[in-house]
């Protein structure tokens, strides 16, 4: 339902332009909002006229109408004043409160819709006509972005996004949790992964300069109908999890870039415990030396090529070696071969799975 605070800023601005004062009571009599000293009108009389067929009624200088909403009465609009004008002005509050009601109760239901929809409880049939009575297009390209906040309980990360991103061009914004803002967006049939991930990059940078706002933005494929999008929102929960597990250091991280981290997510805890025993044995990875590790992936970085990994890190050709050939001893693995080294990567990515896991239960 609308707000006192919003019926009072209605009200008080009719007032400043007509000079006419405006008061609106409950059913039961009760003033929800006024412009003046509206002690004198008695719950009684509001009662009373609610109760009645008639649609307005003039007692003295007031001029009582009643705000309906689908044909529900729910407020009584008393316009105070002698002039002609007054029953008018009231009619225009009336209309005008009317649609507010009407625009409050879509966005309600807008949000209620689109949150249904990404936990996927809305039947096909019941998604269709719930869209087309909230007037949501059901076809057309759509991605889900995800940013995670670390303002809990605030809504200022969603204020923000809803100054970045209008209803008006089809983008859609909700809070799932408290440190969760979705974002709908709607797309154009030329807009490609560039200006997919660029509306991303732009999220992050606008919410750190202009918010001070830490964050992290996911997202998933686009999907060409409303029904999907609920497919997009969970390669966006995906992305986001298997962000903070394999790249961390990544602010925006997409659903298609998962590369062999969204398999690697995917396993049994049993069995990448089993593989990890396999490549390591009583080894432990948390135990590496951290130089080492640093080394090595610098070395995949640069595409297993020793002199610019050396050259990038500053260090002797022969040292770099030495770290490779010192990680060998403890392994097994000579990095410097694909086979070798793509087995450590791999099993790496699976340590540090473990560790989430571990982590998270």
């Amino acid at each position: 339902m609308i707000s006192t605070q919003v019926l009072t800023n209605c009200i008080e601005e009719l007032r400043s332009i007509s000079k006419v004062n405006l008061a609106v009571f409950g059913l039961d009599g009760s003033e929800v909002a006024s412009t003046f000293d509206s002690s004198d009108i008695s719950s009684e009389m509001i009662r009373g006229f609610a109760d009645s067929p008639a649609d307005s009624q003039v007692i003295g200088f007031d001029h009582l109408l009643k705000i309906m909403d689908e044909g529900e009465l729910i407020y009584i609009l008393v316009a105070r004043g002698s002039n002609d004008e007054v029953y008018l002005i009231g009619k225009i509050a009336v209309s005008q409160i009317q649609q507010l009601i009407t625009a409050y109760k879509e966005r309600f239901d807008r949000n209620n819709f689109f949150q249904t929809l990404l936990m996927d409880n809305l039947l096909l049939v019941d998604m269709y006509n719930r869209a087309k009575k909230l007037h949501i297009e059901v076809m057309g390209p759509r991605v889900v972005y995800i940013v995670e906040t670390k303002a809990e309980k605030d809504n200022t990360a969603a204020e923000f996004l809803k100054g970045m991103f209008s209803s008006q061009s089809g983008d859609f914004i909700t809070a799932i949790d408290e440190s969760n803002v979705i974002l709908i967006k709607s797309l154009e049939p030329t807009d490609g992964e560039k200006q997919i991930k660029q509306t991303a990059q732009t999220i992050v940078d606008m919410m750190s300069t202009e918010a001070m706002m830490n964050v992290r933005v996911a997202y998933g494929t686009v999907v060409q109908e409303l029904k999907d999008v609920s497919k997009s929102y969970k390669e966006a929960m995906m992305a986001l999890d298997v962000g903070k597990i394999f790249y961390v250091e990544k602010k925006v991280i997409s659903y298609s870039s998962l590369g062999i981290g969204r398999l690697i997510y995917q396993l049994p805890a049993n069995l990448c415990k089993i593989f990890i025993d396999e490549i390591f044995g009583e080894n432990d990875p948390g135990e590496f030396d951290e130089e080492i590790v640093s080394t090595v992936n610098k070395f995949f970085e640069n595409n297993l090529n020793v002199s610019e990994t050396s050259r990038q890190l500053f260090v002797h050709r022969n040292t770099l070696v030495y770290r490779i050939e010192k990680l060998e001893k403890s392994t097994g693995l000579d990095v410097r071969t694909f086979d070798d080294a793509l087995t450590f990567k791999i099993a790496m990515m699976v340590y540090n799975y473990m560790r989430y896991l571990d982590s998270t239960n």
